[in-house]
């Protein structure tokens, strides 16, 4: 998302940054495929400016590397100076601005910034490592493989340069050089690695106004590096292509393509092997002294790729996550030359643009309303397959089926995971950089433009991600620019490598609704708000953001962490009220604050008393903000057809654009967006008061029993109804418009509850209301929000009366290493509890156990009312103390009880 806008610490100085017991100090690596030999451990790493050496020194056995860094790859130069304690926790507070090289303006979007004169970070920094290779090596082609390497290097074996920095550039290239004639099988080998940062001019990595961003622009080798062998030809990037008679999907009709390469001096004759669950293909194949080749088998040639009945890949909510696992070979004179493995789905991806000039995307036929959030890679791109599995089931959790990688395009395990979990994958290059700076032109009128060396560098990367991407059943779209669609000629450059590379699936222009002379419309926007808007504005707006079309980037703005999280990003002093130490952990550009936000919550639920009022009427804002946005879009759907909430998750500690904080601490955003996602959900509009119920599954639901109740302040039943409705598949509907209810105080209360035909209940739902509308200023509307000219009035919230409740709690263990906690709330009052926030922390130093999965959170029970709710966490996040629950509401004072294991 962007719009263009906007001393070396001595000692060794500890850090310790755990994100809920998912320790990121450093990168682990991702799962082993077999024959790949990881380069992981035992790496040095030291500046350029301190050494006086050549690479052909540097990679020799003898080379003494006294006083530098140890590493493990992957890992870029300052996570390497991090993880070896040289600057104090950079997270913490204004930590990060002590980094040399950090001087920079706040808030700049740095990848547009020179590096300053006092940076360690302008030279170059080297990577060295020593490693054995099998005997076994000798006489096979030995692959050194660099998955990516930020910005440019000179690589050097054994003494001799094997590459340098005119052909290894390019931060989302993909390197795979053949080193047998520099390699020792059966010795010690030695590598040696000079990287150079990316600069202005560079297609280099950027956060554009998310965060800041790490003084070494990322610089190093931040994805794995490993070995491979084969003989004299290589297999690579098989991929199989289906399609479907729709809407039928009883056949399967697909195509495997595999690329070969040669890559010895001779022709070469042999066999293309292919197979997978009892499918075998074969093809002859000769290629000439180094000539690569794509060879594809089709249906035409190969019937048994016309398939009956297949178990078909559907994303999360629509089916299961069917996967094949295809086995690939090259086979001369007898001898098995190189064989790769890869998964895939049986699915077809398609979408149209409708008469509003609105993109709808279909999964094997079936309309689909896309539901995300954006992504942020960690700040110093530490990857933890750990962490990222979390995550992922965060996303499931709230109901979610896609993430978008505006340029934070991600190692192989996040597309495994996606296709595994049903995730829709939106990818693409990102704004607000070199990746824009094309020509002279609107906001880049002052930036540089493309050189040769660029579209060079530009056609290599989409290359290279598109070949390891389009295997993927996960990736519904690919946009070959973000906020600006590229000019014609890189337009059609993007275009062409997709077409020879067979991309299976819709791609775009942009994330923005501007036409191109090569694609036309593009059937999505990017319209905003990025900034605080009232519930209202997402179903009374009609042009800008609103819920109509499909908006790619879209957020109600700041999100707070609670009082826990923000204990650890701030330090005592600094916690409250809110100075320039907050702001620096907001974002960039137009968002360096929490102005919008916090006269928002002000004017509408009271001022802030301190610290914790703030942070819980944050997780009001938060909570109601994004429900209404999704239920806006899900209430609208299809001619609201798509929304990605900007942003999912953050680079670092943050109090903007997130559904949860760094920690991993789901608060209110999250609750509620998983509210108004769920698949089968009653929900109100705020526009017009009118109740709609919500299908987004493709299965009716009959006799559904939707009861509608109002409450006021004092908890007094003002209206109530009780209906039956019938559910059509895929289908929203209507069944009550609230009536003017009389005496209804200022503030009041609206509880909705959807169960089935057993009484089980399948949608609840409450809100706070205001008598009192927020009121728009749309004269004032920016590209980044609406502002609001008069406000709801909330504040009567704070007369309700204090309620105590009755809490329980026990756990069941489960095998894997879990926990459940089964959660007993009960009201015994005579008012209503309200916004009751649970979390399982340590018995001793009062730590939430995260992640954590709570079935319902921040809840709130009418009077006489009882909840179970269920919580599951990993028993080692207790680290060895015993569990229990604390509760704290609106208008409940904090309690913890023991919780009893069974």
């Amino acid at each position: 998302m962007g719009r263009e806008m906007s001393k070396h610490l001595a000692g060794s100085i500890v850090l310790v940054l755990f994100t809920c017991g998912l320790a990121m100090s450093q990168t682990r690596r991702e799962p082993v495929q077999a024959g790949k030999i990881l380069l992981h451990e035992n790496w040095q790493v030291q500046s350029s400016a301190s050494l006086k050496l050549t690479g052909a020194e540097i990679s020799k056995r003898d080379f003494q590397t006294k006083g530098w860094y140890p590493a493990t790859v992957p890992t870029t130069v300052v996570g390497t100076l991090v993880e070896n304690r040289i600057y104090r926790e950079p997270f913490f507070d204004l930590n990060l601005r002590q980094i040399p090289g950090c001087s920079y303006p706040i808030g700049a979007n740095f990848s547009n910034q020179p590096m300053p004169a006092d940076s360690p970070f302008r030279s170059s920094w080297w990577y060295r490592t020593e490693f054995h290779l099998p005997a076994s090596y000798s006489g096979k082609n030995i692959w050194l493989h660099f998955d990516g390497i930020n910005f440019r290097a000179n690589i050097w074996l054994n003494g001799q340069q094997i590459a340098n920095s005119n052909d290894i550039a390019g931060t989302f290239r993909i390197h795979e050089l053949n080193i047998a004639a520099s390699a020792k099988p059966g010795s010690v080998n030695t590598l040696a690695v000079e990287v150079f940062p990316q600069d202005i001019n560079d297609l280099g990595w950027t956060f554009v106004d998310w965060n800041p961003m790490a003084p070494d622009k990322n610089m190093g080798l931040y994805r794995e590096v490993y070995l491979t062998t084969s003989g004299p030809v290589t297999v690579r990037y098989p991929q199989v292509v289906s399609k479907f008679d729709l809407p039928s999907l009883d056949t399967a009709h697909l195509t495997v393509n595999v690329e070969l390469h040669n890559e010895s001096d001779k022709a070469i004759e042999g066999n293309l092997n292919a197979r997978f669950e009892g499918v075998q293909l074969s093809q002859p194949v000769k290629l000439e002294p180094k000539e690569s080749k794509t060879v594809t088998f089709t249906e035409n040639d190969h019937k048994q790729l016309k398939l009956p009945h297949p178990r078909v890949w559907w994303p999360i909510h629509f089916g299961a996550q069917n996967l094949y696992t295809l086995e690939t070979d090259f086979v001369s004179n007898g001898i098995v030359s190189d064989r790769q493995s890869t998964r895939f789905g049986i699915r077809e991806i398609t979408s149209e643009v409708d008469e509003q000039n609105h993109r709808v995307f279909k999964v094997n036929g079936q309309k689909i309303l896309i539901r995300g959030g954006g992504w942020a890679s960690d700040l110093f791109l530490r990857f933890v397959p750990e962490r990222l599995r979390a995550e992922f089931r965060y996303v499931k959790d709230m109901n979610l089926n896609a993430i978008r990688l505006e340029g934070q395009l991600q190692p192989d395990y996040f597309f495994d995971l996606a296709d595994q979990e049903g995730i829709l994958i939106i990818a693409g290059w990102c704004c607000c950089s070199h990746w824009e700076h094309w020509i002279h032109r609107g906001d880049y009128q002052n930036g540089p433009t493309w050189e040769k060396k660029d579209y060079e560098i530009a056609a290599a990367s989409q290359t290279d991600q598109i070949k390891r991407l389009r295997s993927h059943a996960s990736l519904l779209v690919w946009l070959n620019g973000s906020d600006n669609p590229p000019p014609p000629d890189v337009e059609q450059m993007y275009i062409d490598i997709l077409k020879k590379l067979n991309w299976p699936n819709p791609y775009l222009s942009s994330a923005t609704a501007k036409t191109t002379t090569v694609t036309g419309v593009s059937g999505v926007k990017m319209e905003g708000p990025y900034e605080w808007v009232p519930p209202t504005y997402w179903q009374l707006d009609k042009k800008l953001g609103g819920a109509h079309g499909f908006a790619t980037e879209i957020s109600p703005g700041p999100a707070v962490p609670p009082v826990e999280s923000l204990k650890r990003i701030l330090p005592t002093e600094h916690l409250w009220p809110i100075d320039e130490h907050w702001n620096f952990h907001a974002g960039g550009g137009q968002f360096k604050t929490l102005k919008v936000f916090t006269n928002a919550l002000e004017a509408r639920y009271g001022s802030a008393r301190d610290l914790r009022d703030y942070a819980t009427k944050s997780q009001l804002m938060a909570y109601e903000g994004q429900r209404a946005m999704f239920e806006g879009f899900g209430a609208n759907r299809y001619q609201a057809s798509g929304v990605i909430q900007w942003m999912l998750n953050n680079a670092w500690p943050s109090m903007i654009w997130h559904l949860y904080d760094y920690y991993l601490m789901p608060a209110g955003g999250y609750f509620g967006t998983k509210t108004a996602c769920e698949p089968v959900h009653v929900q109100y509009a705020y526009s017009d008061k009118s109740i709609v119920v919500v299908n987004t599954t493709n299965r009716a639901h009959t006799k559904l029993r939707l009861r509608v109740r109002v409450y006021d302040i004092n908890s007094q039943e003002k209206f109530s109804k009780l209906i039956t409705v019938d559910l059509p598949a895929d289908k929203n509907i209507t069944p009550l418009v609230l009536p003017e209810i009389p005496e209804l105080s200022s503030t009041y209360f609206l509880d909705l509850t959807l169960a089935d035909e057993h009484g089980e209940t399948v949608s609840k739902n409450f809100y706070w209301l205001s008598k009192t509308d927020d009121v728009l200023d749309w004269a004032k509307s920016t590209w980044y929000y609406t502002p609001t000219s008069s406000f709801a009035d909330m504040t009567q919230l704070s007369a309700l009366p204090p309620v105590k409740l009755n809490v329980t709690a026990t756990t069941v263990r489960k095998t894997n290493g879990e926990e459940i906690a089964h959660v007993t709330l009960s009201n015994p009052g005579k008012s209503l509890a309200f916004f009751v926030q649970l979390a399982i922390q340590q018995d001793q130093h009062k730590q939430s156990a995260l992640p954590i999965i709570w079935q319902d959170n921040y809840v709130t029970l009418l009077p006489g009312e009882s909840r179970e709710i269920k919580a599951t966490y990993e028993l080692k996040n207790l680290k060895g103390e015993n569990p229990i629950l604390v509760a704290e509401g609106w208008n409940v004072p904090e309690m913890s009880v023991t919780v009893r294991r069974r």
